[in-house]
């Protein structure tokens, strides 16, 4: 039976949280489900939404570890007058659509700073009849709040507005515990669905032979690698035998762009990121990256050899999370964001180069399709409201 979908994504740094969303929206439309795409952050062009209407709202984006100083496309501070455009399109979004469930991805847990938008388009699904389910959809790792009160907020929140909380990772690797307190009723709503890959390129069969001098640097869409990019520059210069590759994302600007193409040695390339992200991946013999979520679903995909360095920028805390479980299960190398040198890096990188490949245990990575499964229930399960709802 064809179900309405709307799921609703805001990005502020890097793409990560919209091709996530993008990639369940994607397969939910696989599945024969009418879906609908909100996304309130910057437009990405490696971001695929084939069979799924994107409605995009006007932009808001936020530097470095701030998540607090909303900037429009231009870099100045939003105003007022944007905030106001985007909820009402929010709102006639929901109206136009009318779904059987409604996805808010990582708002009540993050995007606090959006949570005017947020909570009228939930109180809107809540006074719909016929009422949609309403999902929350986070990754494997948060970044719980320091003040107990934001904490408390969130939780009564999931208590008197969503039907479940689908977490998209595996247990097995990372519980949500290791970054959020789950108290009794939390965990009544939570359902791991697995990693959530982004339709990477499938299989190895028929990729390249991995080069055994090639070493592949990846840092993400936003700016926030770039002290990545730099580094692996000069390590370049460290290891002659060595080809560094550099692949920099979109978000980074031109200037800097130039810049690191111009401070490259012989031997050395820098280029855009690209959509042959992961064939370029098994044809190396390290990756050297951050530890985003699809990052690493890249490096389970692939069984690379990889050094991550994760961005630990301002109160940053997931990447180090993620990247400190898989190198204590000797399935990566991390090298804290702290101690990123060249020396430092073209040492980690010799260092992995001696190992051999990693063997990942076996993770649930059918996210995507647990996701479709479990939002294909919540659109047909009865939903009485709860007690204080429309408060």
């Amino acid at each position: 039976m064809t179900r309405r979908i709307l799921i609703v994504v805001t990005h502020l740094l890097g793409a990560g949280h919209l091709t996530r969303a993008a990639a369940l929206a994607r397969a939910a439309a696989r599945s024969g489900h009418r879906v609908t795409l909100v996304s309130g952050g910057m437009p990405s062009r490696l971001v695929s939404t084939d069979g799924v209407e994107l409605i995009q709202l006007p932009p808001v984006r936020a530097p470095l570890a701030d998540f607090t100083a909303l900037q429009d496309e231009g870099g100045h501070p939003v105003r007022p007058e944007r905030l106001a455009a985007r909820q009402a399109m929010l709102l006639e979004a929901l109206a136009t659509t009318r779904p059987d469930v409604v996805v808010t991805e990582l708002f009540p847990f993050g995007r606090r700073v959006l949570a005017a938008e947020f909570m009228a388009l939930i109180e809107a699904a809540r006074s719909s009849t016929p009422r949609p389910g309403i999902v929350a959809s986070v990754r494997d790792i948060l970044v719980a709040p320091e003040r107990p009160a934001k904490l408390a907020r969130t939780e009564d929140l999931v208590q008197r507005h969503y039907d479940a909380v689908l977490v998209h990772g595996d247990p097995a690797l990372v519980p949500l515990e290791a970054s959020w307190p789950v108290g009794a009723e939390l965990r009544q709503r939570l359902r791991y669905t697995g990693y959530v890959d982004n339709d990477g390129e499938p299989g190895p069969v028929g990729s390249p032979s991995p080069d055994p001098a090639l070493v592949l640097v990846s840092g993400g869409s936003s700016a926030a690698s770039l002290p990545v990019y730099r580094t692996a520059l000069a390590a370049a210069a460290e290891t002659p035998r060595l080809r560094w590759q550099v692949l920099v994302g979109h978000g980074v600007a031109e200037q800097e762009f130039r810049s690191l193409q111009g401070s490259a040695r012989a031997g050395v390339t820098v280029e855009r990121a690209r959509p042959d992200f992961r064939t370029l991946m098994r044809k190396s013999a390290v990756f050297v990256g951050q530890a985003g979520y699809n990052t690493v679903m890249d490096i389970v995909a692939t069984q690379a050899r990889a050094v991550l360095v994760p961005f630990e920028q301002g109160r940053e805390t997931e990447q180090r999370l993620r990247a400190s479980a898989l190198a204590e299960r000797g399935l990566a190398t991390l090298l804290p964001e702290a101690e990123l040198d060249a020396a430092s890096l073209a040492g980690a990188v010799l260092a992995a180069l001696s190992r051999t490949p990693p063997r990942f245990p076996a993770l649930r990575l059918d996210g995507a399709t647990e996701t479709v499964r479990c939002l294909e229930e919540l659109a047909t399960s009865a939903r009485p409201v709860a007690a204080g709802a429309a408060a």
